[in-house]
């Protein structure tokens, strides 16, 4: 009877969460019960330490597991000693995802006497002369109680377990997805290049598996899967998808003059001006610079026939703003939170700096001597860049971008296929890199982002479904990426860096 008590006692506190506070992951008592937490499991459960465990384990412990029943304390030490401890040479690991943990606080005419901490974590097992290979995958809530000046975890609810069978034996197995679940090595390479933080969405067979961050946004601010990066260039597939929506909407077109509804008064006479297309725009063969700023007299100008070339634009994808956005009389970002960003909860995705963004969430730049950099708050639209946005919002993007975008097979098509050549190896399609060829038959969609003091990337492969992002707010941050794919995705990833060093 307990049990089903429990059980409805923790869907009322579930049912009612909005009207509980949530506290700051940055608070004291979050700091505290994680710590507690990890008491239990990375020096109990992985080190087999039971005097960490008896300090934080109350006397009336209650602990239920949707596969292996329930247990009081004796109970569950005896299962600790036989099923985790038993066995030298077969132990399992769990490892705590920690973007996702929360905690509410519990509290009796205004006095704290308890906590929910609820999150999910990863299990591992090692075994001697092999690497670390994970086994599954849960979910937990444990309630914590004040007792005498200590917090001790007196209900814990073990549920959801999966299996996870499908990564391989080895992190670097060749394509076996990455799972960033080795946090020192990533530590180590931060420290190494002077990187204050990475934050990493990564993407397994078509949906969102994990939100990793690691470093911090400014000093002493730790960063969180709710922290906003200043992406750069990985506004450029965002823009794509936005006027992807319109062309399968039938609204505007892929092909169709962009100067029926706007010409830049600096190309008013060039003899190309009627024969540039939004296919052009979006696959880098407009004839455009980067920027018209780079140019000696700061005007824009064609410097090859569209079309018959790859040439890097930025001017392009503005040029293509400013058309949608005179033909439709709306700002493009009104028309890229109807499109995208509403309809898959981007809720923290914006093209440029307005009141709703919350600043202390701002991953601040950093050069390459780790210092942070005066950055510069742009209060219009770029199509092209300074889009600033959470790692978790741009990884439901690559979700959805997998997933066909809801775009009719047509105009999907029309993504997925060759636009243009950039090199040997790399082609473009409509907003990202197109590499084809790669080991394991596979072919991926990739674009990266740089200013000074931010690099990102992107990368989705349209087989497997898998993918990851990364972002990250230092001028070294490419070394990263790059050890990341070199490393983690085997013979793909080593071949993707190479082509992009030619």
């Amino acid at each position: 009877m307990k049990f089903y008590k429990l059980i409805l006692a923790i869907v009322l506190i579930l049912t009612v969460k909005n009207s509980i506070a949530q506290i700051a992951n940055n608070s004291s008592l979050f700091i505290e019960l994680k710590k507690t937490d990890s008491l239990i499991f990375d020096e109990g459960f992985n080190k087999c330490d039971y005097t960490a465990l008896k300090k934080t384990l109350h006397q009336d412990l209650e602990f239920f597991h949707d596969i292996g029943g329930s247990q009081n304390l004796k109970q569950f030490y005896e299962a600790f000693s036989k099923n985790i401890c038993g066995d030298s040479h077969y132990k399992p690991i769990r490892k705590l995802l920690p973007e996702t943990l929360e905690v509410y606080p519990l509290k009796n005419n205004g006095k704290l006497y308890g906590a929910i901490q609820k999150g999910e974590h990863n299990f591992y097992i090692k075994e001697p002369n092999k690497d670390i290979y994970i086994t599954g995958y849960a979910k937990f809530i444990t309630t914590w109680v004040i007792e005498n000046g200590d917090w001790k975890a007196k209900r814990i609810l073990s549920y959801d377990h999966k299996p996870v069978k499908d990564y391989g034996e080895k992190f670097n197995a060749n394509y076996a997805l990455p799972l960033f679940d080795n946090d020192k090595k990533i530590e180590e390479l931060l420290m190494k290049h002077k990187i204050p933080s990475v934050a990493l969405g990564i993407i397994k067979n078509g949906s969102l598996q994990q939100i990793r961050t690691f470093g911090n946004k400014k000093l002493g601010q730790p960063i969180s899967s709710n922290s906003i990066y200043k992406v750069a260039s990985l506004t450029k597939p965002i823009t794509a998808f936005v006027v992807l929506k319109l062309i399968d909407e039938g609204i505007w077109s892929l092909d169709q003059p962009v100067s029926k509804y706007f010409i830049d008064e600096d190309i008013k006479d060039s003899k190309y001006v009627h024969k540039l297309t939004t296919r052009h725009l979006l696959s880098h063969q407009s004839g455009f610079p980067n920027w018209r700023y780079l140019a000696d007299d700061k005007k824009l100008s064609f410097q090859f026939e569209p079309g018959t070339r790859w040439q890097y634009s930025g001017e392009g994808f503005e040029y293509l703003r400013k058309a949608i956005e005179k033909k439709f009389k709306r700002p493009f970002e009104d028309i890229a939170k109807e499109k995208l960003f509403n309809p898959l909860g981007m809720n923290n995705t914006y093209y440029y700096w307005s009141d709703k963004i919350d600043e202390k969430q701002y991953a601040v730049e950093h050069d390459e001597d780790g210092k942070p950099i005066n950055y510069e708050k742009y209060t219009v639209t770029n199509a092209a860049a300074n889009l600033m946005t959470t790692v978790e919002d741009y990884s439901k993007f690559l979700v959805y971008v997998l997933n066909g975008a809801g775009l009719s097979q047509k105009n999907y098509n029309e993504f997925l296929k060759f636009q243009s050549y950039e090199k040997e190896g790399i082609n473009w399609s409509l907003g990202m890199q197109m590499l084809t060829n790669l080991p394991n038959n596979e072919t991926a969609f990739m674009h990266t982002g740089g200013d000074y003091g931010t690099k990102t990337i992107a990368i989705i492969f349209k087989n497997s479904k898998n993918g990851f992002v990364l972002l990250a707010n230092s001028e070294n941050g490419m070394a990263i990426w790059q050890k990341i794919l070199s490393e983690y995705f085997g013979k793909t990833g080593k071949e993707i860096v190479s082509r992009n060093l030619k």
